[in-house]
Parts: structure tokens; sequence; C-alpha cells
């Protein structure tokens, strides 16, 4: 094992800051197993270590070519000829864990919000009189157009300004939804709940702010984390949405089944506390990026930001405000891109339907107590969540992404399979196998998303994180929004399976709407052979 190292703490890499504070620069080395270097031990800590470049220029940034910057093309996308590149001057710091923390709480906490009356319609409807799903769409049609808006407000003001902007509209909406009735001089009133029109007001912001937590993964996971961790990361951060549904299942379902319309403020207003906290924490900790870059493709991405904010701040011209539209056709037309979009927007596709048809097709599955019906809804969100821990990590060690992916969409056509059987009306199954298929189309299912926007980023490197995620976001939410309505058509017709030959079972028509889909973005995916143009660059020094 390699000794770690002490190094002076010098300047950051935006330059022109204070010296880096000993605590914040927690690291550890970044693992490169086809390397062996001794080094002396540090009489301090073996994993402590500062590595901040110098002014001098000793530092990974000297390494780059100044003509890799310059332009865009495959041609440059080749390291720097400069062999004494030591490649454990790039560092993981500890940090990079409350970044990802902060961001995925921000995901969790917009979609408890926009689907908080899942766990209680029935308080919800008394409450208000309109049907939450109103707000829902609402919330869809303000995230598309914010989605338009993300990729370029986030390049022109940065990660944290960003960021920390819209937690602080969600909170503002949030804070809405729930009336102010926890703030002077609301308090004075005796509100059971606010209007419907603090309602409508509170979801389109919280929309709006929703892209930049869901469309950011990629870009954080490539600043502060390594070539090994990018897709564990990007899976955590981007199914941290689902684990704020399956929050809206269990702590709505406890708190509003059966319950009051005093019980929805009560509700509304815990929501709002939560995001104030969090919108505090991303205020105090939220960074744009760590003092040091973490890999070859982080180095030449800060580099190239710290010379556009130079000429942004000289009054340069630097181009138009408003390029997302051009970028992604620009995406589009690249082939590459294509198959891991079309795995993404299937898997957004299926995870959504099933999750709106979870209560109706436990119901035909034979389940009828809410409770255990929310219990399950939760459950299907937490599969979709820890699949993708588990198959992210596995990616990150081994990018296998077309046959991790490809095994996925086998899993979830045969657990499809069985559970379009079982909410069938001629068979009954045991309820612990429609349980199992269920969590389990979830783990297959699910991981699909992260691990795909991490190869979208890596077939079309060196193109923007947030615009690749942005158009798999806009791709898959209006995918969703037609795939919804077909699939509520099709749930009311039966089909016989192989009749005359087996037994008598049926299948409804959206389930067969599914399985048909994910066989169709298989076999397209089958077809994926794009080179990994980040991933080569990031690990040029192991053939050296």
């Amino acid at each position: 094992r390699k000794a770690a190292r002490l190094r002076p703490c010098m300047t950051s890499v935006a330059g022109g800051r204070s010296a880096l504070h000993p605590q914040t620069l927690t690291s550890r080395r970044v693992q490169r197993p086809a390397l062996s270097v001794n080094r002396p031990s540090s009489p301090l800590s073996p994993k402590l270590r500062f590595n901040a470049p110098s002014r001098s220029g000793r530092g990974f940034l000297k390494q780059l070519r100044s003509s890799s910057t310059e332009t865009l093309s495959d041609s440059n996308l080749k390291p720097s000829d400069d062999n004494d590149k030591d490649p454990d001057d790039y560092v993981l710091y500890d940090d990079r864990w409350v970044q990802l923390g902060l961001l995925s709480l921000l995901a969790l906490l917009s979609d408890w919000a926009c689907f908080a009356a899942v766990g209680g319609p029935k308080t919800w409807v008394s409450s208000f009189h309109h049907n939450p799903d109103e707000l829902i769409d609402l919330f869809l049609f303000s995230n598309v157009i914010s989605c338009f808006l993300f990729t370029d407000v986030s390049r022109r003001f940065g990660l944290k300004k960003s960021v920390t902007w819209a937690a602080g509209l969600m909170t503002l909406g949030c804070a809405l939804r729930s009336g102010l009735s926890f703030l002077p001089p609301f308090d004075r009133y005796d509100w059971v709940v606010p209007d419907y029109l603090f309602e409508i007001t509170g979801t389109i912001l919280i929309g709006i702010a929703q892209p930049f937590f869901q469309c950011s993964p990629p870009q954080l996971s490539a600043t502060w984390f390594g070539s090994n961790e990018r897709a564990l990361a990007t899976a955590v951060c981007l199914n941290a949405n689902q684990l704020g549904i399956a929050t809206a299942f269990v702590v709505g379902g406890t708190m509003l089944n059966g319950k009051v319309p005093e019980a929805l403020d009560e509700y509304l207003t815990m929501i709002t506390f939560a995001s104030l906290a969090v919108f505090g924490g991303t205020v105090a900790w939220f960074k744009d990026r760590p003092p040091t870059p973490p890999t070859s493709s982080a180095a030449r991405a800060a580099k190239e930001e710290d010379a556009r904010q130079k000429a942004l701040a000289e009054g340069k011209d630097v181009g138009p405000f408003f390029t997302y539209p051009q970028t992604a056709l620009s995406l589009l037309s690249n082939k590459g891109f294509l198959p891991p979009l079309a795995a993404f927007v299937a898997s957004i596709g299926v995870t959504n339907v099933v999750s709106a048809f979870t209560s109706e097709t436990m119901h035909r599955a034979g389940f009828v107590r809410e409770a255990i019906i929310d219990e399950i809804g939760a459950g299907f969100q937490v599969a979709i969540m820890l699949g993708g821990i588990l198959l992210g990590r596995y990616v990150d060690r081994t990018k296998q992404y077309k046959g991790v992916t490809l095994a996925c969409f086998g899993l979830t056509i045969s657990t499809l399979s069985l559970l379009g059987i079982a909410e069938g009306y001629d068979m009954n199954l045991p309820g612990w196998v429609v349980v199992s298929s269920l969590i389990a189309l979830g783990a297959s299912a699910g991981p699909v998303q992260p691990i795909n926007a991490e190869l979208a980023v890596e077939v079309t490197y060196p193109s923007d994180e947030n615009a690749v995620e942005a158009t798999q976001q806009l791709c898959g939410n209006f995918f969703s929004a037609l795939l919804v309505p077909i699939c509520v058509t099709a749930s009311q017709l039966d089909f016989k399976i192989l009749p005359g030959i087996g037994p008598n079972e049926d299948v409804r028509g959206d389930t067969l709407v599914l399985i048909a889909l994910a066989s169709v973005v298989a076999l397209i995916f089958s077809t994926f052979n794009a080179e990994l143009k980040r991933e080569a660059l990031d690990s040029h020094h192991h053939h050296e």
C-alpha cells in the first residue's frame, strides 16, 4: 500500500483565493492499481494529504496542453504528452460526500413536495376539492420549461449559485403551499388549510426549481468524484427523487389517511421546515468544485471554466446566453448519444407508469389494505434507489455499461410479465411473489437511468454534462406524458396468453405496452458500440 505524503497547502484552482483551511482538505488518493509508486510515510497521517497546485504551475493544470482547451473536437481529446504527470496528484476530498448529500436531499424534497398527496388523496380532495393529479401535471409543466433554462443559467452563474437559488425558490414554494401559517402575522389566523391559489403558486415554484437538482448530478459527479465513483454518485443523486416519492407514500399515508384537514396543514408545514433546513445547509456548505480536480477531464473543465469566467469579468463576448436548443440538436445528431437516450427514456417511462398504477395493480393482485399498498409502493421506490447504487458501483469498477443495461432490460421484461399475470383475473399468485416481482422490477428498471446518464456523458464528451442530462430529462418527461394516457387506455383491455396451450392466464394491456417498450429499446441498445471518450482521457496514464 502506498504511503501518503504531506505537501504545503497553497491556493485553490480558481486562483486569487485565500489559502485553504486544512480541515476542508481531508482527502484520499485516487487508487491507481496499474501503478506502484513507493513514497516515504508521512509522520502525521497516512490518509491526510494536502495536494493543491502551487502558483509556480507544478500542479496538474500545467500538464494539459494549452491547445486542449482551444477546441472541442475529437482530435483534441488525447491527453497531454507530458510523461512526468504523477497520477497521485489527483486527490478525492471527503467534502464530495457533503455535496452529494445536499444535492440528493434537495432532489428528494422536490419530489416529496410534488407528490405530497399520494399517501392521502382522500384527505387532499376533501380539503381542496381538487384532484392532486392537477398539481402534479402543473409541476411537470413547470419542470419542462425550467429544463430549457437550466443549462444556460448554471453555465453563466455556476453550480453553487444556481443550486442555492433553486433551493431558496423551492423553500418559498413549500412555504406558500403550507399557507405560511407558522410565520407571523399569518399565525394569528385560524387557517385549517391555505387557499388553493397558494397551492398552485407554490407548486409552480417547486417545479421551476426541481431541474436544478435533477439535471445536475452528472456535473457534480464529474467535478467532485473519481472515474471509479461517478456512476455511483450519479445513481445516488439521480434516484434520490424516488426516495422523495417513497417518503410521500409512507409519511403522507401515516399523517393523512382518514385524518381531518388540520393534519394536512401540519403535513405541509413539516415539508416546509425540512426544505428550509436543507436550504440553510446548501447556503453554508454547497460549493462549485473542490480545491483540486479529481481527474484529467475535471482539470480540463476547470481550466476552461476559469478562462470563460475571466473573459466574462473583463467584459469580453463569450457568446449568446441562451444556447441550449442548439446544444440539444447537436446531441440528438450524435449517433452514440441515441442508445443511452432511448434506454434512459424507457426507464423513466416504465417506472413512472408502474408508480402510477401501483395501487390498482396491487388491488387486482389481491391486496386490499391501503396502508400495506402504501408500504409496497414505497418499497418499489426504495428498490430503484438501492438497485442504482449497487449496479452503479459495479459499473464504476468494470465500465460494463452495455452489458449491465441489457441485463437490466432482460430482468425488467421478465418481472413485467410475471406482474402482468399476477394482476390478471384468471390466475392468483401468492402475495410474496407479487411483492418480490415489483421490488425486482424497481431494482432492474430504475438503475438504467443513472447508468445511461453517465454513459451519455462518456460518449458525448466534452459536451456539457448539464445539457446532456437536461436533454434526457426533457425527452423522458415528454415521453412519459404521452405514455401514461396510452397505458390508461390499454389497461381497460385484457389479453389471453397462449390460449388452449397452457393455463388460462390473461395479461392487462398496459403491461403488454411496457413489455413491448422494454423489448424494442433493448434491441436498439444492443447496437451500441460508441467510444467512452471521457474514460479514455482519464485512464491514459494506465497505458504509458
